[in-house]
């Protein structure tokens, strides 16, 4: 892919993460982790369990802290931000999808889709005319008023889709989409998502374990005991 480092969307460098583990171990979880994504790039992360692929995710989106490094958003550098001002970040410039898909299932579709923009104070009015056009750009406008326990697990991951779509943020972070999905249902589901990149230029960084779906991605980003072995960028 050719790009200026003007598109440089995500630019970690030296980033260290150490969990305490029982018995007073301390783990490695990242140990100097370098990496670079550009703007409209879908990238794997994939690696064996416990390499620290979602402790990157989590780190890289800022819904962890580092011990050491700079991680830029942007240009924009999370380390330093305050607790309240990395959330207000996160809720303007970044969407996330994860395996089980943390839809509230007291709401239906679209008030699961529309709560990212009433939590950064949007007008309840625009963020439901927001929430049903993002319901529909995933193929789902017509279950806008069923509740997560009436869809199917591909429908409440697009759902999950729709909700990290509506405030059109720059990156998408999505932890294993797929992994509860069977083969059929992830296609489709990864069948959206380069759809919606090839469209919107919005770019995908996802951890996943699933060799057919990292093979359909720009780059896979390999992770090996807490370090990028291959696909840094």
């Amino acid at each position: 892919m050719e790009s200026s480092t003007e598109d440089v969307v995500v630019e970690a460098r030296g980033v260290h993460k150490t969990y305490g583990a029982a018995g007073g171990v301390n783990v490695q979880a990242l140990r100097g982790v370098d990496l670079s994504v550009w703007r409209g790039e879908i990238v794997a992360i994939m690696g064996p369990s416990g390499c620290g692929k979602t402790t990157l995710l989590n780190c890289l989106s800022g819904l962890d802290e580092v011990d050491e490094g700079d991680i830029a958003i942007e240009g924009t550098p999370l380390i330093g931000m305050d607790d309240n001002t990395r959330t207000d970040y996160r809720a303007k410039h970044m969407g996330f999808v994860f395996q089980l898909y943390n839809l509230l299932p007291v709401l239906n579709s679209v008030e699961n889709v529309e709560l990212p923009l009433l939590v950064s104070g949007a007008k309840s009015s625009d963020a439901r005319k927001l929430a049903i056009e993002s319901l529909d750009r995933v193929g789902l406008a017509d279950w806008a008023a069923h509740k997560p326990a009436e869809l199917s697990g591909g429908q409440r991951q697009r759902v999950a889709i729709a909700r990290a779509l509506v405030t059109n943020p720059a990156i998408i972070w999505a932890d294993e989409p797929t992994g509860d999905l069977d083969s059929e249902t992830a296609q489709g589901i990864m069948d959206l998502i380069l759809e919606l990149n090839a469209k919107n230029r919005q770019t995908f960084i996802m951890v996943t374990h699933s060799n057919e779906i990292g093979d359909q991605t720009n780059r896979i980003v390999r992770m090996r005991d807490g370090q990028i072995v291959d696909g840094a960028g």
